[in-house]
């Protein structure tokens, strides 16, 4: 990992490093090499982290719903550390893991509900550039969600921009941790423009 970012890794030291190592280890069971990267700016690093835990307390979504979201978003944008990040965490969240795994290529899976697939188009909208949400589609989220869950929808799509646009502008790219707990690998997205 640490040859592929685009600023070197520094060495997570000190009281603050101990904690943050610590967490970490709780969270998902070691140091991420990512860590040594946000390191340069800790500030950075501890409010994007801070924001993160307050977006895990929202609870308008369901966690299904919530990750579909990430997922679809990250995707879309192409983190491959964002992907594998959510769908390591998924098996927390009592996510359906057949599901999960095929979030990149949600439009061709017949998995999903009408409901699931509204929250991943949303993601996927929210998350181009320039955003392509259309009115029709807030008005069916609003029926199935409601006015706090869409609220919760937009603002969760809104920090995996945040997060997914700032590994890849860093040259943070997937950890394996989903690998590392033995869970298959993920759908590809497929090409765009290729056919179903």
């Amino acid at each position: 990992m640490t040859s592929d970012t685009r600023i070197p890794t520094a060495d997570v030291t000190g009281p603050q490093g101990a904690i943050i190592k610590f967490a970490a280890r709780r969270m998902i069971g070691r140091v991420p090499d990512s860590l040594g990267v946000l390191w340069h700016h800790r500030r950075v690093m501890k409010d994007a982290m801070g924001i993160g835990q307050k977006v895990e307390g929202w609870h308008e979504l369901d966690p299904s719903l919530a990750t579909f979201a990430a997922m679809a978003s990250a995707a879309t944008i192409g983190c491959s550390f964002c992907l594998d990040f959510n769908y390591f965490m998924s098996r927390n969240r009592d996510v359906d893991a057949a599901k999960v795994r095929e979030v990149p290529r949600w439009r061709e899976s017949r998995l999903f509900t009408p409901r699931e697939r509204r929250v991943m188009e949303y993601a996927e909208a929210a998350s181009q550039t320039p955003p392509a949400v259309t009115d029709e589609l807030s008005d069916a989220l609003l029926q199935d969600l409601g006015p706090a869950g869409l609220v919760e929808l937009a603002a969760r799509v809104a920090f995996m921009n945040m997060s997914a646009r700032m590994n890849i502008a860093l040259g943070i790219r997937s950890e394996h941790f989903a690998d590392a707990c033995g869970l298959p690998p993920l759908a590809e997205r497929p090409a765009v423009g290729a056919s179903a």
